[in-house]
């Protein structure tokens, strides 16, 4: 059984409690969808003191208005080998392999923006998808595989409360990566996907609509779990901090059996428990 902690989009929230909940709960990794800080290198080198297992794709936000992309690059570095962004990263325990989606994006079907482009090229949505495909197809076969995205995939509904559905203008529409949708299915012509993992499209949706559906599962059996839960630090009426993280556990084989959105205590207790998914084999 393998424990996923998922981080939604941080924007300069991670402290030393979130540091400190790591340890409490020991997820077999850590799983970080972009829009980390802004630009502000110092939270990607806070993750990277972190002792458990850490794969990250960097967001839109990440580059920090900045077009030259000289603060993509500073970002990149920063994280080091925990980027993984068009890439896989073989976390070895627990036996989990990670394949970024495209870094940078902003959803919306396909779309590099100048910061992008100047620090990692300008290239087309198939080439693209044949880079995120190119990575899964090298992780070993006997590992689950799980994609992680910073916008999830096209394909996933077209209402405003849909996992990737444009909710600040109307009309509502899909606003998920085209590219990673072409990527999933030229990695399925090979193996299975079992999970997608993004974040970017904010869970409370705009203009006080309620919230957005957080997950999706296919007809193939793979999971897209939405963790843009933001902002993810709250405090509860007595003024008690709490913090949250999407929850997924996966079978050997790669079967989630449990996905939900969960606040915690600084204790580790869970105050509230959204479950999205879960095996009949469980007690849930």
């Amino acid at each position: 059984m393998l424990r996923l902690a998922i981080a939604g989009d941080l924007h300069g929230q991670w402290d030393a409690l979130d540091a400190e909940l790591m340890q409490r709960l020991a997820p077999d990794a850590l799983l970080v969808v972009g829009d980390l800080a802004d630009g502000d290198v110092r939270l990607p080198r806070r993750l990277r003191e972190l002792t458990l297992p850490v794969a990250c794709v960097l967001g839109n936000h990440d580059a920090a208005k900045d077009a030259s992309g000289r603060t993509l690059s500073l970002m990149e570095q920063a994280l080091g080998p925990l980027h993984c962004g068009w890439s896989l990263r073989l976390l070895e325990p627990p036996g989990l392999a990670v394949v970024g989606g495209r870094p940078g994006s902003p959803g919306g079907g396909f779309h590099l923006s100048a910061a992008v482009k100047a620090h990692w090229g300008d290239l087309s949505i198939f080439e693209s998808a044949e880079r995120i495909a190119a990575a899964a197809l090298q992780a070993p076969p006997e590992l689950p595989l799980v994609l992680l995205a910073h916008s999830g995939p096209s394909g996933l509904g077209s209402a405003a409360n849909d996992p990737c559905g444009r909710d600040w203008k109307r009309p509502a529409c899909d606003w998920g990566d085209q590219d990673l949708q072409e990527a999933i299915v030229r990695i399925r012509r090979h193996r299975a996907v079992p999970l997608v993992v993004f974040g970017h499209m904010h869970h409370r949706l705009r203009h006080g609509a309620g919230e957005r559906r957080s997950l999706h599962q296919d007809r193939q059996g793979t999971v897209y779990l939405n963790a843009a839960c933001v902002p993810r630090h709250l405090d509860d009426a007595d003024g008690a901090p709490l913090r949250h993280f999407s929850w997924v556990e996966m079978d050997s084989d790669g079967t989630v059996s449990l996905a939900a959105q969960r606040w915690y205590r600084a204790d580790g207790a869970i105050e509230r428990d959204d479950l999205l998914l879960c095996s009949p084999a469980l007690p849930c």
